[in-house]
């Protein structure tokens, strides 16, 4: 990957997640014979439907809203979430974990560019949040996550990425009982100067099924 040259890193610390919002199921096989495994769902019921009509080795990814009432649905079928938000869905991510046997794997959104229509914790929120929720046994948050305004010129969209960054590092110094390791921010317009900017996790659409993730 250019972006992980460009920025010194090995192309092994970034995983693709491949965004399928519009994408059919078969355009979803197709990818996974050309070795993508890693794909990521906004919604619960599109989520459903295609888990049930997909049985290859997939790890999947919420990456969209999660309602309460929908999290149930999801026991023992997704990899990470990606948009842990509020504190009563982690506590009931928490009560979930006991049914699935396993902690969830979670990421923290942080609405860093600070846009109303933007779900996800300000930065100023997010201490407290992470307070809240570190000792629930069956929540392992591992990394934040935000989603970017779009901007034809992705550099301009550099500050929010940096933010992230920046506020994963602080928050790891001060919390050491979170291993905060990943940063979920890029889509297909500005997901090099994510890279650059120390992203793990892209989360990319368009630029392989379509037009899926403006």
């Amino acid at each position: 990957m250019q972006a992980c040259r460009c920025s010194g890193r090995s192309s092994s610390e970034v995983k693709l997640v491949a965004v399928t919002k519009m994408a059919a199921v078969d355009k979803i096989k197709q990818a996974l014979d050309c070795g993508l495994h890693d794909f990521g769902e906004n919604r619960v019921q599109d989520f459903l439907v295609k888990y049930e009509k997909i049985s290859e080795d997939v790890q999947w990814h919420l990456i969209g809203h999660l309602q309460r009432n929908k999290a149930k649905y999801l026991v023992g079928k997704v990899e990470m979430i990606h948009s842990l938000d509020r504190l009563p869905l982690a506590r009931l991510l928490d009560r979930l974990s006991e049914e699935q046997g396993y902690p969830w794997q979670v990421l923290v959104q942080v609405n860093v560019s600070g846009e109303e229509t933007k779900y996800g914790l300000s930065s100023e929120e997010l201490p407290a949040f992470l307070d809240a929720v570190q000792d629930l046994r069956g929540v392992n948050v591992c990394g934040l996550m935000t989603i970017a305004p779009y901007e034809e010129d992705p550099e301009r969209v550099r500050p929010v990425f940096r933010g992230l960054r920046l506020l994963r590092d602080k928050m790891a110094q001060t919390r050491p009982k979170l291993d905060l390791h990943h940063l979920s921010m890029g889509m297909t317009n500005d997901y090099e100067i994510a890279v650059e900017e120390g992203a793990t996790l892209v989360r990319v659409g368009s630029a392989i099924f379509g037009d899926s993730d403006k």
